[in-house]
Protein backbone atom coordinates (compact mmCIF):
# COMPACT_ATOMS: atom_id res chain seq x y z
CA UNK A 1 0.00 0.00 0.00
CA UNK A 2 1.29 3.14 -0.88
CA UNK A 3 0.81 5.79 1.77
CA UNK A 4 0.86 9.59 1.34
CA UNK A 5 4.44 11.11 1.67
CA UNK A 6 4.05 13.64 5.18
CA UNK A 7 5.50 17.12 4.24
CA UNK A 8 5.50 18.84 7.15
CA UNK A 9 4.70 22.60 8.02
CA UNK A 10 7.84 24.42 7.56
CA UNK A 11 7.62 26.02 10.07
CA UNK A 12 7.36 23.12 12.74
CA UNK A 13 9.86 20.97 11.24
CA UNK A 14 11.34 21.02 15.00
CA UNK A 15 10.50 17.92 17.48
CA UNK A 16 9.21 20.10 19.77
CA UNK A 17 7.25 23.04 18.06
CA UNK A 18 5.69 19.97 15.97
CA UNK A 19 4.74 18.54 19.09
CA UNK A 20 2.86 21.46 21.04
CA UNK A 21 1.53 23.39 18.40
CA UNK A 22 -1.42 21.30 17.35
CA UNK A 23 -2.76 21.20 20.30
CA UNK A 24 -3.14 24.86 20.40
CA UNK A 25 -3.97 25.35 16.68
CA UNK A 26 -7.88 26.35 16.09
CA UNK A 27 -10.08 24.07 14.72
CA UNK A 28 -13.65 25.04 15.50
CA UNK A 29 -16.99 23.02 15.06
CA UNK A 30 -15.39 19.71 14.92
CA UNK A 31 -18.61 17.91 16.68
CA UNK A 32 -20.82 20.60 14.39
CA UNK A 33 -24.13 18.61 13.95
CA UNK A 34 -22.47 14.99 14.79
CA UNK A 35 -25.44 13.28 16.44
CA UNK A 36 -23.64 12.21 20.01
CA UNK A 37 -24.67 10.05 22.57
CA UNK A 38 -23.19 9.82 25.95
CA UNK A 39 -22.47 5.93 27.24
CA UNK A 40 -21.46 3.85 30.37
CA UNK A 41 -19.29 0.64 28.93
CA UNK A 42 -18.97 -1.87 32.05
CA UNK A 43 -15.48 -3.33 31.45
CA UNK A 44 -14.83 -4.57 35.22
CA UNK A 45 -16.90 -5.37 38.38
CA UNK A 46 -17.54 -1.70 39.47
CA UNK A 47 -15.72 -0.43 37.00
CA UNK A 48 -17.16 1.66 33.85
CA UNK A 49 -15.53 3.97 31.35
CA UNK A 50 -17.86 7.06 29.26
CA UNK A 51 -17.76 7.15 25.73
CA UNK A 52 -19.35 9.40 23.19
CA UNK A 53 -21.26 7.59 20.20
CA UNK A 54 -21.73 8.82 17.00
CA UNK A 55 -24.44 6.76 15.22
CA UNK A 56 -25.00 6.82 11.62
CA UNK A 57 -28.30 6.30 10.49
CA UNK A 58 -27.75 3.22 9.29
CA UNK A 59 -25.94 2.00 12.08
CA UNK A 60 -26.01 -1.21 11.83
CA UNK A 61 -24.72 -1.89 8.41
CA UNK A 62 -21.88 0.76 9.05
CA UNK A 63 -18.16 -0.24 10.48
CA UNK A 64 -17.63 1.61 13.93
CA UNK A 65 -13.91 3.19 14.82
CA UNK A 66 -13.18 3.55 18.61
CA UNK A 67 -10.81 5.90 19.36
CA UNK A 68 -8.19 5.90 22.11
CA UNK A 69 -6.82 8.45 23.77
CA UNK A 70 -2.97 8.96 25.12
CA UNK A 71 -1.70 9.43 28.46
CA UNK A 72 -3.76 12.20 30.35
CA UNK A 73 -6.12 12.80 26.84
CA UNK A 74 -9.06 12.26 27.29
CA UNK A 75 -12.23 11.89 24.61
CA UNK A 76 -12.30 15.49 24.06
CA UNK A 77 -8.03 16.06 23.13
CA UNK A 78 -8.26 17.60 19.61
CA UNK A 79 -7.07 14.71 17.70
CA UNK A 80 -9.92 12.44 19.59
CA UNK A 81 -12.31 15.43 17.81
CA UNK A 82 -10.28 15.89 14.43
CA UNK A 83 -10.37 12.16 13.51
CA UNK A 84 -14.07 11.78 15.22
CA UNK A 85 -15.31 14.47 12.57
CA UNK A 86 -12.85 12.65 9.51
CA UNK A 87 -13.93 9.01 10.32
CA UNK A 88 -18.17 10.32 10.79
CA UNK A 89 -18.09 11.58 7.25
CA UNK A 90 -16.13 9.21 5.77
CA UNK A 91 -19.17 7.02 6.97
CA UNK A 92 -18.24 5.00 10.13
CA UNK A 93 -19.87 4.92 13.33
CA UNK A 94 -16.88 6.57 15.65
CA UNK A 95 -16.43 5.90 19.89
CA UNK A 96 -14.62 8.40 21.13
CA UNK A 97 -13.88 6.49 24.47
CA UNK A 98 -12.13 7.72 28.11
CA UNK A 99 -9.78 5.46 29.54
CA UNK A 100 -10.45 4.87 33.01
CA UNK A 101 -10.55 8.00 35.28
CA UNK A 102 -10.32 10.04 32.35
CA UNK A 103 -12.45 12.93 31.17
CA UNK A 104 -13.75 13.65 34.64
CA UNK A 105 -14.51 10.16 35.28
CA UNK A 106 -12.46 9.17 38.49
CA UNK A 107 -15.74 8.25 40.42
CA UNK A 108 -16.31 5.57 37.36
CA UNK A 109 -13.75 3.08 38.82
CA UNK A 110 -11.86 2.63 42.10
CA UNK A 111 -8.58 1.69 40.18
CA UNK A 112 -6.12 3.83 37.78
CA UNK A 113 -5.46 3.42 34.34
CA UNK A 114 -2.34 2.28 32.65
CA UNK A 115 -0.87 1.07 29.37
CA UNK A 116 -2.27 -2.89 30.36
CA UNK A 117 -5.95 -2.50 30.03
CA UNK A 118 -6.78 -3.43 26.27
CA UNK A 119 -9.24 -5.46 27.67
CA UNK A 120 -11.44 -2.55 28.30
CA UNK A 121 -10.97 -1.85 24.53
CA UNK A 122 -12.24 -5.23 23.74
CA UNK A 123 -15.23 -4.94 26.30
CA UNK A 124 -16.88 -1.89 24.32
CA UNK A 125 -15.88 -3.46 20.96
CA UNK A 126 -17.73 -6.96 22.39
CA UNK A 127 -20.84 -4.99 23.58
CA UNK A 128 -21.13 -2.60 20.34
CA UNK A 129 -21.39 -6.06 18.47
CA UNK A 130 -23.70 -7.97 21.19
CA UNK A 131 -25.87 -4.99 22.01
CA UNK A 132 -25.74 -2.34 18.73
CA UNK A 133 -25.23 -4.81 16.07
CA UNK A 134 -22.32 -3.49 14.72
CA UNK A 135 -20.61 -5.79 12.33
CA UNK A 136 -17.27 -5.15 11.81
CA UNK A 137 -14.80 -2.97 14.08
CA UNK A 138 -11.85 -1.07 13.80
CA UNK A 139 -9.41 0.02 16.46
CA UNK A 140 -7.58 3.55 16.54
CA UNK A 141 -5.48 4.68 18.84
CA UNK A 142 -2.85 7.38 19.93
CA UNK A 143 0.45 7.22 21.88
CA UNK A 144 -0.58 5.58 24.53
CA UNK A 145 -4.29 4.74 23.03
CA UNK A 146 -1.95 3.41 20.08
CA UNK A 147 -0.40 0.81 22.57
CA UNK A 148 -3.74 -0.51 23.91
CA UNK A 149 -5.22 -0.98 20.16
CA UNK A 150 -2.39 -2.88 19.25
CA UNK A 151 -2.61 -5.23 22.39
CA UNK A 152 -6.10 -5.96 21.97
CA UNK A 153 -5.40 -6.86 18.61
CA UNK A 154 -3.00 -9.23 19.30
CA UNK A 155 -5.49 -10.47 22.12
CA UNK A 156 -8.51 -11.13 20.04
CA UNK A 157 -10.14 -13.52 20.93
CA UNK A 158 -14.09 -13.30 20.40
CA UNK A 159 -12.99 -10.31 18.11
CA UNK A 160 -11.79 -12.31 15.53
CA UNK A 161 -14.59 -12.49 13.05
CA UNK A 162 -15.86 -8.68 13.93
CA UNK A 163 -12.17 -6.65 14.29
CA UNK A 164 -11.09 -5.56 10.79
CA UNK A 165 -8.31 -3.84 11.27
CA UNK A 166 -6.32 -1.63 13.47
CA UNK A 167 -4.38 2.27 13.46
CA UNK A 168 -1.61 3.28 15.99
CA UNK A 169 -0.18 7.13 15.69
CA UNK A 170 3.24 7.11 17.99
CA UNK A 171 2.20 3.71 19.61
CA UNK A 172 4.48 3.13 23.11
CA UNK A 173 5.16 -0.52 22.59
CA UNK A 174 8.30 -0.35 24.92
CA UNK A 175 7.16 1.81 28.22
CA UNK A 176 10.03 1.53 29.70
CA UNK A 177 12.22 3.13 26.48
CA UNK A 178 9.39 5.45 26.86
CA UNK A 179 9.99 6.49 30.21
CA UNK A 180 13.84 6.77 29.98
CA UNK A 181 13.67 8.68 27.22
CA UNK A 182 11.06 11.33 29.31
CA UNK A 183 14.35 11.03 31.91
CA UNK A 184 16.32 13.02 29.56
CA UNK A 185 17.37 16.58 30.60
CA UNK A 186 15.95 17.86 27.10
CA UNK A 187 12.57 16.39 27.93
CA UNK A 188 12.06 17.66 31.22
CA UNK A 189 8.93 20.12 30.32
CA UNK A 190 6.91 16.93 29.15
CA UNK A 191 7.52 14.33 31.99
CA UNK A 192 6.80 17.32 34.35
CA UNK A 193 3.35 17.65 32.69
CA UNK A 194 2.85 14.27 32.71
CA UNK A 195 4.20 14.06 36.19
CA UNK A 196 1.87 17.32 37.82
CA UNK A 197 -1.55 15.94 35.64
CA UNK A 198 -1.28 12.30 37.19
CA UNK A 199 -0.78 13.38 40.78
CA UNK A 200 -3.74 15.79 40.62
CA UNK A 201 -5.75 13.07 39.53
CA UNK A 202 -4.73 11.19 42.05
CA UNK A 203 -5.85 13.23 44.67
CA UNK A 204 -8.86 13.69 43.03
CA UNK A 205 -9.05 9.78 43.55
CA UNK A 206 -8.02 9.68 46.75
CA UNK A 207 -10.61 11.75 48.04
CA UNK A 208 -13.35 9.54 46.04
CA UNK A 209 -12.26 6.61 47.30
CA UNK A 210 -11.21 7.24 51.35
CA UNK A 211 -8.03 5.05 52.53
CA UNK A 212 -7.27 3.68 48.92
CA UNK A 213 -4.41 5.43 48.15
CA UNK A 214 -1.49 6.41 50.43
CA UNK A 215 -0.82 10.26 49.27
CA UNK A 216 2.27 10.32 52.04
CA UNK A 217 5.34 9.77 49.16
CA UNK A 218 3.69 11.63 46.72
CA UNK A 219 5.39 15.11 47.11
CA UNK A 220 8.16 13.66 47.15
CA UNK A 221 7.63 11.64 43.64
CA UNK A 222 10.28 13.47 40.81
CA UNK A 223 9.46 11.41 37.98
CA UNK A 224 7.13 8.88 36.06
CA UNK A 225 9.20 5.84 36.98
CA UNK A 226 9.04 6.82 40.45
CA UNK A 227 5.13 7.44 40.29
CA UNK A 228 4.17 3.91 38.39
CA UNK A 229 6.57 2.60 41.40
CA UNK A 230 4.52 3.69 43.79
CA UNK A 231 0.96 3.65 42.29
CA UNK A 232 0.20 2.58 38.88
CA UNK A 233 2.04 -0.84 39.23
CA UNK A 234 0.78 -1.85 42.46
CA UNK A 235 -2.53 -0.79 41.80
CA UNK A 236 -2.63 -2.66 38.84
CA UNK A 237 -1.55 -6.00 39.91
CA UNK A 238 2.31 -5.71 38.63
CA UNK A 239 5.58 -6.52 40.97
CA UNK A 240 6.66 -2.77 40.07
CA UNK A 241 7.56 -0.57 37.28
CA UNK A 242 10.43 -2.56 35.94
CA UNK A 243 7.61 -5.60 35.68
CA UNK A 244 4.60 -3.34 34.69
CA UNK A 245 6.76 -2.20 31.83
CA UNK A 246 7.63 -5.04 30.93
CA UNK A 247 4.36 -6.85 30.53
CA UNK A 248 2.10 -4.57 28.86
CA UNK A 249 4.19 -3.22 25.70
CA UNK A 250 2.57 -4.17 22.57
CA UNK A 251 5.77 -5.30 20.98
CA UNK A 252 5.31 -9.02 22.70
CA UNK A 253 2.02 -9.42 20.83
CA UNK A 254 2.65 -7.78 17.17
CA UNK A 255 3.65 -11.39 16.07
CA UNK A 256 -0.23 -12.32 16.74
CA UNK A 257 -2.07 -9.54 14.96
CA UNK A 258 -3.88 -11.03 12.13
CA UNK A 259 -5.65 -8.15 10.60
CA UNK A 260 -4.91 -4.86 8.75
CA UNK A 261 -2.64 -2.94 10.42
CA UNK A 262 -1.13 0.68 10.27
CA UNK A 263 1.46 1.79 12.71
CA UNK A 264 2.42 5.67 12.21
CA UNK A 265 5.43 7.51 14.03
CA UNK A 266 7.86 9.80 13.73
CA UNK A 267 11.63 9.42 14.23
CA UNK A 268 11.70 12.44 15.80
CA UNK A 269 9.00 11.85 18.16
CA UNK A 270 10.74 13.70 21.38
CA UNK A 271 9.98 11.07 23.63
CA UNK A 272 8.75 7.58 22.10
CA UNK A 273 12.21 6.62 20.87
CA UNK A 274 12.05 5.52 17.27
CA UNK A 275 14.67 2.29 18.39
CA UNK A 276 11.83 0.89 20.06
CA UNK A 277 10.02 -0.08 16.58
CA UNK A 278 13.64 -2.33 15.83
CA UNK A 279 11.15 -5.04 17.13
CA UNK A 280 10.82 -8.56 15.21
CA UNK A 281 7.08 -9.12 15.73
CA UNK A 282 7.07 -5.62 13.55
CA UNK A 283 9.41 -5.96 10.88
CA UNK A 284 8.02 -9.45 10.36
CA UNK A 285 4.57 -9.34 10.14
CA UNK A 286 3.12 -8.84 7.01
CA UNK A 287 -0.32 -7.56 7.66
CA UNK A 288 1.65 -4.59 9.73
CA UNK A 289 2.44 -1.80 7.44
CA UNK A 290 4.78 0.35 9.26
CA UNK A 291 5.42 4.15 8.45
CA UNK A 292 8.00 6.30 9.94
CA UNK A 293 8.80 9.68 8.58
CA UNK A 294 11.62 11.93 9.66
CA UNK A 295 9.49 14.49 10.81
CA UNK A 296 6.59 14.93 12.49
CA UNK A 297 6.68 15.16 16.32
CA UNK A 298 4.66 13.13 19.02
CA UNK A 299 1.11 12.72 17.04
CA UNK A 300 1.88 16.10 15.67
CA UNK A 301 1.88 15.65 11.69
CA UNK A 302 1.05 19.27 10.74
CA UNK A 303 1.45 18.90 6.97
CA UNK A 304 1.99 21.30 4.24
CA UNK A 305 -0.75 22.60 2.60
CA UNK A 306 -2.12 20.09 0.09
CA UNK A 307 -5.22 20.47 -2.10
CA UNK A 308 -8.66 18.39 -0.71
CA UNK A 309 -7.08 17.91 2.93
CA UNK A 310 -6.21 19.60 5.94
CA UNK A 311 -3.37 19.96 8.06
CA UNK A 312 -3.56 17.35 9.79
CA UNK A 313 -1.74 14.62 7.98
CA UNK A 314 -1.72 11.14 10.84
CA UNK A 315 -5.87 11.84 10.75
CA UNK A 316 -5.97 11.73 7.07
CA UNK A 317 -4.14 8.50 6.83
CA UNK A 318 -5.87 6.64 9.23
CA UNK A 319 -8.99 7.12 7.31
CA UNK A 320 -7.28 6.22 4.28
CA UNK A 321 -6.11 2.78 5.45
CA UNK A 322 -9.55 1.82 6.98
CA UNK A 323 -11.18 2.61 3.59
CA UNK A 324 -9.17 0.94 1.80
CA UNK A 325 -7.40 -2.01 4.42
CA UNK A 326 -4.87 -3.43 2.20
CA UNK A 327 -4.09 -7.33 1.75
CA UNK A 328 -0.91 -8.80 4.17
CA UNK A 329 2.20 -7.86 2.12
CA UNK A 330 6.46 -7.61 2.44
CA UNK A 331 6.81 -5.17 5.73
CA UNK A 332 9.62 -2.62 4.99
CA UNK A 333 10.26 0.20 7.50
Amino acid sequence: MVIEEFVPHPFLTHPDLMTLIPRYWPRPGLLYRLPCESRLFTVAPETSILGYCHWQPDAKQRPAMILVHGLEGCSDSHYMLGIARKAWQAGFNVIRLNQRNCGGTEHLSPTLYHSGLSADVRHVAEELCARDGIQAIWLAGYSMGGNLVLRAAGETGTLSETLKGVVAVCPNLDPAACVETLEERRNWMYQKYFLTSLKARLKRKARLFPGKFDLSPLAAIRTLREFDECYTAPDGGYQGAADYYERTGARHLLKSINVPTLILTAQDDPFIPYRSFETPGLQSNPWIHFVAPKHGGHCGFIQRSRPHEDRYWAENRVIDFALRPPQPSSNSP
